[in-house]
């Protein structure tokens, strides 16, 4: 724990934000974000680049039904289900004591093709425009022309004149090793030592170069990134400031829309909608909130949901330093079984340019991580990784807490709530494989059973 953050004395600190003594003492918090709805700090992301992220993805789409034969029922188009879940509503309401009004949803991103996660849109998504920028360039491709002929030999051999790099705690360089192998890339995926070993072997299997770091993701992020930076035909796909990355998430957004609707669910002024996000360094999050605000609105109310050993995004928001304060600077380890969210310092992009569209911040323990793993095992029969888990417990943390309370009452929603819907972000495990999965219900079991 550092004396001085920022040139501010820690005692300052605790003194001027009180809820730090409890996210210090790693205690579970429901922050609320006093800038909610204020401009955004940044405008440097035009939300322009989504709908162009679209229409690429559309146009790939061809080729992800070549290459990931998985996709064909969706032609190609990488998509998750919604799903309701009025089992696991009954169970929380049982587990937590805290009822639930009105419905509660699961956007399942642990179905998501080809690498079982939200990063499949971003990462597969920035993959994919940099082959599209380089064949174009190359005069291979038209953008009128059947991009399923990328899955050629050919275009192979084009693409493995170039490389793409990336860091990441698992699921972000799964999804850019296993697509940017599949085109040709040479492709080195920079992994910090809370990545799972299954990971590491996986994208080895799928032909990814991988780097491990004894230290965190930070060290990992600026190791490949100092390593691309002398290679001028390398990619580095930055998840600290990736403006693609980010328009990718985004894309959630337009298709959550259609989900809805079809779903027979309204969001308006009377039927708000609550969506808890899983977060890290806060692109996946941050560009999910960036687009459901663009389209829906005052109606939707996007949390962010870490480990209470990594809540880095709550202390760069809180604060107002982003990526300048580490979760390290007030007595934190950044050690978590979430590997997802280990972060320790924020995305200074996500947080100027969507800090202000974050409702609050909300911070879980390992221990309710597996407990809701298990919850949502038993109820739905739907498995995730510890990581996913976060989000379906920020209804309990909203409906449960002051804060929470304050934030209904403060936004008029008192008289709305059982009108309302809450949507948890199933970030991922679809891929985990079924002995790590065994051994995650197993710990969740005893877990379980130290409750009983």
């Amino acid at each position: 724990m550092r004396a001085q953050i920022s040139g501010k004395p820690l005692d300052d600190w605790l003194r001027e934000y009180p809820v730090l003594k409890r996210v210090v003492a790693r205690q579970e918090v429901c922050w609320l974000n006093p800038d909610y709805g204020q401009p955004a700090e940044s405008s440097a992301f035009d939300p322009a680049e989504i709908a162009a992220a679209d229409r690429r993805l559309s146009r790939f789409a061809p080729y992800i039904k070549v290459a990931f034969p998985e996709t064909a029922p969706a032609q190609g188009i990488i998509e998750s289900p919604l799903l309701e879940t009025a089992a696991l509503q009954e169970k929380l309401a049982a587990e937590v004591g805290t009822v639930i009004p009105g419905r509660l949803l699961m956007k399942a991103d642990n179905l998501l093709p080809i690498s079982g996660s939200i990063k499949a849109r971003g990462g597969i998504y920035e993959v994919l425009k940099t082959a599209e920028t380089l064949a174009l360039r190359a005069g291979l491709l038209t953008e009128s022309d059947d991009y399923a002929r990328l899955a050629s030999d050919a275009c192979r051999r084009f693409f493995s004149g170039y490389s793409i790099a990336v860091g990441s705690t698992g699921n972000l360089g799964l999804s850019i090793g296993i697509v940017a192998a599949k085109l040709g890339f040479r492709t080195t995926v920079h992994m910090s030592r809370d990545a799972q070993q299954w990971k590491k072997d996986l994208l080895r299997e799928k032909g990814a170069l991988v780097r491990e770091y004894a230290a965190d993701y930070s060290v990992a992020v600026a190791a490949g990134r100092q390593a691309a930076a002398a290679d001028p035909r390398c990619h580095f796909i930055d998840d600290e400031s990736s403006h693609d990355l980010f328009a990718g998430y985004a894309v959630a957004a337009e298709r959550l829309r259609a989900q809805l609707d079809e779903a027979g669910l309204m969001v308006d002024a009377d039927h708000p909608l609550f969506v808890y996000l899983p977060c890290g360094v806060g692109g996946g999050p941050g560009g999910v909130a960036f687009g459901l605000k663009q389209i829906l609105g005052d109606a939707v109310h996007p949390f962010f949901v870490e480990p209470v050993a990594s809540p880095c995004f709550l202390l760069g928001l809180l604060t107002g330093l982003n990526e300048q304060v580490s979760v390290f600077d007030f007595g934190l380890d950044n050690r978590t079984a979430a590997d997802g969210l280990a972060v320790p310092r924020p995305s200074a992009f996500v947080g100027k340019t969507a800090g202000s569209l974050v409702a609050g911040c909300m911070t879980v323990t390992d221990r309710q991580l597996f407990r809701g793993l298990k919850w949502l095992a038993d109820s739905e029969a739907q498995q995730v990784e510890p990581s996913a888990a976060a989000g379906l417990l920020g209804p309990g943390l909203l409906l449960g807490t002051d804060a929470g309370r304050r934030f209904i009452e403060a936004n008029g929603l008192s008289g709305k709530m059982n009108q309302a819907a809450h949507l948890f972000w199933a970030t991922g495990g679809g891929m985990v494989p079924q002995k790590i999965r065994a051994a995650y219900l197993e710990q969740a079991n005893r877990i379980a059973g130290l409750n009983d």
